[in-house]
């Protein structure tokens, strides 16, 4: 008589505790989750920062170059030419503050719109928060503006009219917070709508650059306040209101106003917040194959 052996015994798995991958958490968990990987954010920021001019012979160098080589052109067609500096202190600062600081902003709407497409490898490899590519990237753009912002503050320094140091300038650190709090809040917004509209690529360029002619870059609003849409942009535009703010406290010495610091904050605490909240309602789609 034979005896049929035991049939194995097999433990069946817990799968209580796993989650589909790619599976969008609730807010508050990828809130969590977000803060988890600001190592790895940090990190990324820190290695690809300063790089965008790599390969060329004068390197980091374009950083501070370009935006002098702007207001150089700017100061021959608008203030020599047009005449658009009649009326405004310190011309040249005030040139120089408007090509070095609002790029910024600009960069955070167009490559805002690229950094998804740009990062779908490294979504489809690991499984991460994708909030963290924009965030990242709003991180480098900071750190790229460093360098330009330097050489800013040392040329209205030497350039006459000189707009001499003071305390004013201890300033010049939560203006720049709030100016990256609006970019990452504009690459929030950018970097969600072109996941799902890519055609917004090629959109976005002219959105920025309408932007920057409008933000009194190279000329003030100061006589043009009587006009309806010219209030608006000087009450409501935040890139007039940063650029006001940097050349009260580089160029004139002076406070920003209550208001401009509550429309800036404002800006940044709306954009940030639905940014983040629109890019965390679409988690799943990216780095899908259209």
């Amino acid at each position: 008589m034979s005896i049929s052996p035991a049939e194995p015994w097999v433990e069946r798995p817990d799968l209580a505790g796993l989650r589909p991958v790619g599976k969008r958490p609730p807010l508050l968990a990828y809130i969590r989750r977000t803060w988890r990987r600001r190592h790895f954010i940090w990190a990324d920021a820190r290695a690809r920062a300063l790089g965008t001019q790599r390969g060329t012979l004068l390197g980091n160098i374009w950083l501070i170059v370009k935006p002098m080589l702007d207001a150089l052109v700017f100061f021959v067609v608008f203030g020599l030419l047009l005449e658009t500096n009649r009326g405004i202190d310190n011309f040249v600062g005030y040139l120089l503050v408007g090509v070095t600081m609002f790029p910024t902003l600009q960069r955070a709407i167009t490559g805002g719109g690229q950094v998804m497409f740009a990062g779908r490898n490294l979504i489809r490899s690991f499984s991460f928060p994708r909030v963290a590519l924009p965030i990242s990237f709003t991180i480098r753009g900071a750190l790229d503006t460093l360098p330009p912002l330097a050489a800013l503050l040392i040329i209205v320094m030497i350039l006459p009219p000189h707009a001499w140091p003071s305390w004013h300038w201890v300033l010049i650190a939560p203006i720049f917070a709030l100016q990256s709090l609006l970019a990452l809040g504009l690459a929030l917004f950018t970097s969600r709508i072109t996941a799902q509209l890519p055609d917004m690529r090629n959109v976005w360029p002219f959105v920025a650059q309408f932007w920057y002619f409008g933000s009194g870059v190279f000329f003030s609003f100061d006589k043009m306040t009587h006009r309806p849409a010219a209030r608006l942009v000087v009450d409501w535009n935040p890139g007039y209101k940063l650029l006001a703010m940097y050349r009260d406290v580089i160029l004139y010495q002076r406070v920003p106003p209550g208001r401009d610091w509550a429309v800036m904050g404002l800006w940044a605490l709306i954009t940030v917040g639905a940014g983040y909240v629109l890019f965390w309602m679409r988690e799943e789609s990216y780095g899908v194959e259209r």
